[in-house]
């Protein structure tokens, strides 16, 4: 088994998470200059989209995990063979979605409560951006497959380009195009992104060849894609789902500032926790690695180390945020009433972080076991009826806004946490093994 290094891993997937989730933060940044309205239009737009697209997760979160253990157990051409199954599936289904976006996006975007100019503009944006999400379902599977070889680096410097691109191209289509420009500023840094990566992947780990390895139908790697991916995803798409939902509670329930207002703190949190959210990918791969080979001692250890790694860099996050909170809610908007909100919600939100960040690598480590049922019975209960429900009954029932919406999303992470650590310490994942 090739021995991987925890931040040998975790680096090049943090700069390349941070750089991708930058993607989007230049989009709402430079429209927040143009429009708050207009922000607030790509921030619903780009929630829809992480609704529909739950079924790349499916197949890349399953076949990462299916070429990690099949690595570890020295199975390099069972992990080809994956590899083919998971790129042709995401474009198929990738076409599909596209195809929903540019048809029925408004149908979507009414779901969430979106109308008048909002829904005008979101509108806008999902109709280019989702025509062309088939792009972006080729580069995730690609990326996956090239960071569970360990080359986390190649997957990196790709993301780097296409954010210079993008921001080059916002800052030249934006003023003159408004949210059209920002949608072609992202769909032209994607399209070539996955050309870069792909070059990569079929020159320096695959070759174009493995395609072949489809026929015969590879009936059974496609069920435990299904077996894997579908309860995997499930707990995203449980996630997003409900994050749509008390997006809807705040276009349907709360005031216009208190909606640019999430908008805004969203953007910047999303940097608190992403150190954890690189540890723990890079978990998920090591963990993966590890059981197929039968170290479940190993496996058990970087899991514990990683968790506390994560944990310490983001209430360093947090801390620093709160600090510097003002300045940082004034990067979007000089409107006072937004800063003094935003600026009290970066505070609350450090329990937020404790939670989400014990479940974004636990989670993973639990996953790259195979252990993928244990978090989705959580998150169906959790999810619905603490954060949901809770946020409305915070939010509007008991008068509270935006800062309702807080306390029940916390809770719901904190709940989750402790059942996950539960789990990890008890160490039911160790059956869980793909043969």
């Amino acid at each position: 088994m090739k021995e991987l290094k925890l931040f040998n891993l975790a680096i090049p997937i943090f700069i390349e998470t941070a750089l991708f989730m930058l993607l989007g933060f230049i989009d709402v940044f430079i429209l927040s200059q143009y429009d708050d309205l207009a922000a607030s239009a790509v921030n619903t737009a780009n929630q829809a989209v992480s609704i529909i697209t739950v079924v790349f997760t499916v197949i890349c979160g399953a076949s990462g995990i299916l070429i990690s253990q099949y690595l570890g157990a020295d199975k390099r051409k069972d992990a080809s063979r994956i590899s083919a199954a998971a790129i042709s599936l995401n474009f198929v289904f990738g076409v599909a979605i596209s195809f929903i976006f540019v048809f029925f996006g408004d149908n979507i975007l009414g779901l969430t409560g979106a109308k008048g100019d909002l829904m005008d503009l979101a509108s806008q944006y999902l109709g280019i951006v989702g025509g062309f999400i088939f792009m972006q379902a080729v580069l995730s599977s690609m990326s996956v497959i090239i960071r569970n070889h360990g080359l986390t680096k190649i997957s990196m410097y790709v993301t780097v380009g296409m954010n210079i691109i993008n921001l080059i191209l916002d800052i030249i289509f934006v003023q003159r195009y408004g949210v059209f420009g920002a949608a072609a500023a992202t769909v032209i840094s994607r399209i070539l992104g996955t050309a870069v990566i792909g070059f990569f992947l079929f020159t320096k780990i695959e070759k174009i060849s493995i395609f072949k390895m489809l026929v015969p139908f590879p009936k059974k790697d496609i069920e435990n894609i299904i077996k894997i991916g579908v309860p995997s995803a499930l707990e995203t798409f449980l996630y997003n789902l409900s994050q749509l939902v008390i997006t809807s509670i705040v276009l349907r329930c709360l005031s216009e500032t208190e909606l640019i207002t999430k908008t805004y703190v969203q953007n910047i949190t999303m940097f608190f926790y992403i150190f954890a959210l690189s540890i723990g990918q890079a978990s998920q791969i090591i963990t993966g690695h590890y059981v197929g080979a039968k170290k479940f001692d190993e496996a058990y250890k970087q899991g514990r180390q990683s968790y506390l790694y994560a944990l310490c860099f983001t209430m360093a996050m947090c801390i620093i945020g709160i600090l510097l909170r003002y300045r940082l809610i004034g990067i979007f908007t000089d409107n006072a009433d937004i800063i003094e909100l935003g600026s009290n919600i970066i505070i609350i939100n450090i329990l937020l972080e404790f939670g989400r960040t014990t479940n974004l690598v636990v989670i993973a480590c639990l996953k790259g076991a195979g252990d993928v049922y244990f978090p989705t019975v959580c998150a169906i209960f959790s999810m619905w009826l603490i954060s949901v429900l809770g946020s409305y009954i915070f939010a509007v029932s008991l008068g509270t806004g935006i800062y309702g919406l807080w306390i029940g999303i916390s809770a719901d992470e904190c709940f989750r946490g402790i059942f996950m650590l539960i789990r990890w310490k008890r160490g039911k994942w160790k059956t869980k093994r793909i043969e």
